[in-house]
């Protein structure tokens, strides 16, 4: 671990007392889960740097062992992190059966390592680590997509216990000490053409919900967070997808939104039953919805590109075709991995998995700006996220740039690592927080 600047002890004292002990439900302090604290992207207490670089503004970096894309999450003083640690233990690889006939793209070939599941608790101050706990130790039952990982879904905590998913290795609860309390085993997925697992959990008073889109029996779960035991589970009719469900509450009733490749779908949180429903998704849907004042955005954008904005006062059963309950569809230049940021007014987006960024008004749907190039970015996979009127775009090639929120497109500065940013950025107070490939960076001022 590198620190590049060394703490005072009244520093250090002060940043303790600011943490403080409160694990209420004042989740806008921190990033509790995977698109910051409303779901949106954007971190409403946030000021951290503008400009950074190898020697400037960066408060610790702590080398993360393996591989893994997840998003960290934040709570009070602690990180957390996941990751899949290859062992070195050797399984003999499986045969390859031969198609016959025409010749056939194959799908990524089966690992035959072992690897092991991790979860890391990391001290905000200092980057020291706190804990380190291994989930399970387990062969990958099928390929992935070689810019993918073994640990790309995102953990989520309530403040008070934290749930590391790795989707076919299952679903663990922990206490902040790192005490197992219970896991959940939902069988293997099997995802089209073997590209790897990446959606995340999603959390709302005592329910955790969890959706299993592949290509087997599809269904959507919801359990007793204090337990793990299901409260109910509905089959879906679905393929892969790799969307995060978002919970909101419309009208004092939670509902669960998801959007998947035949349908996007609303249920409620309290027994699972179909609110609403609509097409006009395209096939593997990997963007998470958000929400606003009564709206929800849905899009994706494999193999063509769709975005709805649909009113949840208007939404009743089957809206694929309602005027009223769909305030305005978008067609052009939206994304394929990264998730849409949600921030006032505007909506900011990729087009497909490019640097190239669109900004629409949320109201209208009209465009102030459309695939903008971010100079000097080299591919997305990171969402972008908000903070202090400043939007930050973390590209593949270790570049990120923060651009000014607004219906314009205004570059405040660019700043670059020598590492690749796959996984979404993070923001609590005054840090922000990157994962590159086998680094952790907090970007705070010096």
């Amino acid at each position: 671990m590198k620190l590049s600047t060394t703490l005072p002890a009244v520093f250090v004292l002060l940043v303790s007392l600011s943490f403080g002990n409160d694990k209420s439900s004042d989740y806008s302090k921190y990033w509790h889960q995977w698109r910051g604290p409303d779901g949106t992207g954007v971190a409403p207490h946030g000021d951290p740097p503008v400009e950074w670089d190898a020697s400037k503004n960066i408060r610790w970096t702590v080398e993360i062992p393996g591989e893994g894309h997840a998003t960290p999450i934040v709570w009070d003083d602690k990180i957390f992190v996941l990751t899949a640690v290859d062992t070195g233990k050797t399984v003999e690889a499986p045969k390859e059966e031969p198609t016959g006939g025409r010749r056939r793209r194959r799908p990524p070939a089966k690992p035959t390592n072992q690897y092991k599941f991790v979860i890391m608790a990391i001290e905000r101050m200092s980057g020291k680590i706190l804990w380190e706990k291994t989930a399970c130790e387990a062969l990958p039952h099928e390929g992935k997509h070689r810019d993918s990982s073994w640990a790309s879904n995102s953990p989520i905590t309530d403040g008070e216990r934290l749930y590391a998913y790795f989707g076919s290795r299952g679903l663990y609860c922990y206490n902040m000490q790192g005490k197992l309390l219970w896991k959940n085993d939902f069988g293997d997925m099997t995802v089209a053409r073997s590209f790897g697992e990446g959606n995340s959990p999603a959390i709302h008073g005592d329910t955790i919900v969890v959706v299993w889109d592949h290509e087997g029996d599809s269904f959507i779960v919801a359990l007793d967070k204090r337990t793990g035991k299901k409260r109910w589970r509905k089959d879906r009719d679905e393929s892969t997808s790799w969307s995060t469900p978002l919970i909101i509450e419309h009208d004092g009733k939670p509902q669960v939104i998801t959007s998947a490749t035949n349908r996007v779908r609303s249920y409620d949180l309290a027994i699972g039953t179909v609110i609403w429903e609509c097409g006009g998704l395209t096939r593997n849907v990997i963007p998470s919805p958000v929400y606003r004042d009564g709206t929800v955005y849905v899009m994706s954008g494999f193999r063509g590109s769709a975005l709805l904005a649909i009113r949840l006062d208007m939404a009743k059963k089957d809206i694929t075709d309602s005027e009223n309950a769909i305030a305005w569809k978008y067609n052009k230049n939206t994304p394929y991995v990264p998730s849409p940021l949600l921030y006032g007014d505007e909506l900011y987006f990729f087009q497909v998995n490019n640097a190239a960024l669109s900004c629409l008004d949320v109201e209208s749907g009209k465009a102030n700006y459309s695939r903008e190039a971010l100079e000097g970015v080299r591919g997305i996979y990171a969402s972008p996220v908000g903070a202090k009127g400043r939007v930050y775009l973390a590209g593949r090639n270790g570049v990120v740039k923060v651009i000014k929120q607004g219906p314009e497109y205004e570059v405040l500065a660019s700043n670059a690592l020598d590492d690749s940013f796959n996984a979404s950025p993070a923001i609590v107070g005054n840090e922000l927080y990157l994962r590159g490939i086998k680094t952790l960076y907090c970007i705070a001022e010096e």
